[in-house]
This record gives C-alpha cells, structure tokens and sequence, in this order.
C-alpha cells in the first residue's frame, strides 16, 4: 500500500534560474532565500524521506477540458520559456516517468467525477513550475507532472486531489507532492515591473494581498487547512496563482479540511514584481495527515 509520505507548496519564480550575481543585483546585494530554501528541502527532508515518487502540480500547465496525467516512461530535454527567456534558456531536464502510478491516477480522478486521461506524446511540453524545481530537487526519482485546468473550480480541484490520494493509496510508492506555485499573484504594469524586483514583500503588488497571504501561511503553521479552503472565494479577490488549483489538488490528497499537517517555512515570504514567493514545507503527522 502506497502513501503520501510529506508535501509542500514551493515557489517556481523565474529569479532563481538566474545567476547568483544577477540574483543579488536585483536584489540589493542579498541572495533571495528561495534558493538556499530548495537546497535545504533536499539535504533535511527529502534526502531523509527517500521518496519513490515526486509528484509537481504545475500552474504553467493549463489544460481547458480535463485533468490530464503524462504516462511517459521518462521525459527529458531542453527547456526555454517564451515568458523570460533571458534567465530560462535551453535548461537540461531528465525526469523518469512512473506510468502505471499515472494510469491510476486518471482512472481515481475520473471515478470522483472530473474527466481524466493520461497522455504519453512525446511532443508534450514541459513547463518551468516543473522544470525549475527539479532542477533543484530531481535526485533520480520517478517524477509526474499535473497541471491545472482554466475552467476547474475549488471543489474540481480538490475532488482531483481526492483521486491522486485514493490512487497513491492503492500503488506500493512513498510519494511527495509539491505545489508549485505563487500565493497572491499579480504583476506590475510594465512601465512599473523593474522597479519592484527585490525580494522585499513591501513590494507585493497590494498591502491587502500581503495580509491575505499572511493570514494563510498563519493557517498552515497551525495546520488549519479547513480554514484556508473555506475562504478560497475570499481570497481569489487576491488572484493567487493557478487559483490556487495547485494547493488544493495537494491538499485534497490529505484529507481536504480535515488536513491538520502543520506548515514550517523554508524561505521567507519574498515577492517576485508583485507576486507572492515562498516554500512551505508539511511533514505528515506521527498518526496520519488528518491527525491533530
């Protein structure tokens, strides 16, 4: 019997392919701490854990129609964005695939009433709230990639991260998953945006989004998940990322509301031309994720 061995909701920001000189101009003489952060989660949890599979819910992966999950035995590559191809150009990527983990998937997804299939085209792209996270944490284990849907609601996602859930359960893999994605997201005007690339929160793109953000990391370190989905209609006032399909998925695999995992930072809370940047890391409970 397989199970979700830790999770977190990571940052994929642009800023941390960059150069760490060109880090540090843009951010007054200071490393940006998401990076040390992602060393961190590597050496202290990960490394620790030994998961079988890594499991990234992708917000630059949007899909109109249905959830679908990549089958390929492996995907590998270069990667440039057309978004910032200054600082993401022609990156390596070589993820090993877990297809039969992917061909559950889509079949417990589609048993909780959300149209799933898996696709296994090599032409498939990849995107960078992948690519940049293994680039720092991809150790050799199977990876899996699932993005958000443009038309999928709260309750979508979270029937998705049911599925994921019940899927994990019935394979014999240790999984982690990571969401990878902004909180608040919401950018400057171009005539405006280089003005605000230091880390600095006072630089998110509203005071009201900072609280909103605060409010919710608040929540995780207390392990009130119950708390952050019943104010999602509230918070997407606040645009974050994905609407927050990334952490839902995570969080719909365990246990949704009941969920009392406890969230500890492993950055700061850093703003990237007005989004919200951070890691936040849940270690599952000693008696389950629902455990108090």
């Amino acid at each position: 019997m397989g199970e979700v061995v830790g999770a977190a909701i990571v940052s994929h920001v642009p800023t941390i392919m960059l150069p760490e000189e060109t880090r540090r101009e843009l951010n007054e003489g200071n490393e940006i701490s998401l990076v040390p952060g992602f060393h961190r989660l590597r050496e202290e949890v990960l490394d620790v854990l030994k998961p079988d599979t890594i499991i990234v819910f992708d917000t630059h992966c949007a899909t109109l129609l249905e959830f679908f999950i990549p089958s390929h035995e492996r995907r590998s590559g270069k990667f440039t964005s057309e978004e910032l191809p200054r600082g993401m150009s022609q990156v390596p990527y070589d993820m090993k695939g877990s297809p039969e983990l992917a061909e559950l998937i889509a079949e417990e997804v589609s048993k909780q009433g959300v149209r799933s299939s898996t696709v296994d085209d090599p032409y498939l792209p990849m995107h960078y709230g992948t690519v940049n996270v293994a680039h720092y944490l991809n150790r050799g284990e199977e990876w899996l990639s699932i993005g958000v849907c443009m038309t999928a609601e709260a309750d979508d996602y979270l029937a998705v991260g049911r599925g994921i859930g019940e899927a994990i359960a019935n394979s014999d893999k240790r999984v982690v998953l990571l969401a990878s994605g902004s909180m608040s997201h919401t950018f400057y005007p171009l005539k405006e945006i280089l003005q605000h690339e230091s880390s600095d929160p006072s630089h998110i793109f509203t005071p009201e989004a900072r609280a909103a953000d605060m409010e919710r990391i608040d929540w995780f370190h207390e392990g009130n998940h119950a708390a952050v989905i019943d104010t999602m209609d509230e918070y997407y006032a606040h645009k974050p990322e994905g609407r927050f399909g990334h952490y839902l998925m995570m969080v719909g695999a365990i246990g949704e509301r009941e969920c009392k995992a406890r969230g500890r930072l492993f950055s700061k809370y850093e703003n990237s031309v007005g989004t919200s940047q951070v890691h936040i890391w849940f270690d599952r409970p000693e008696n389950g994720w629902t455990a108090a």
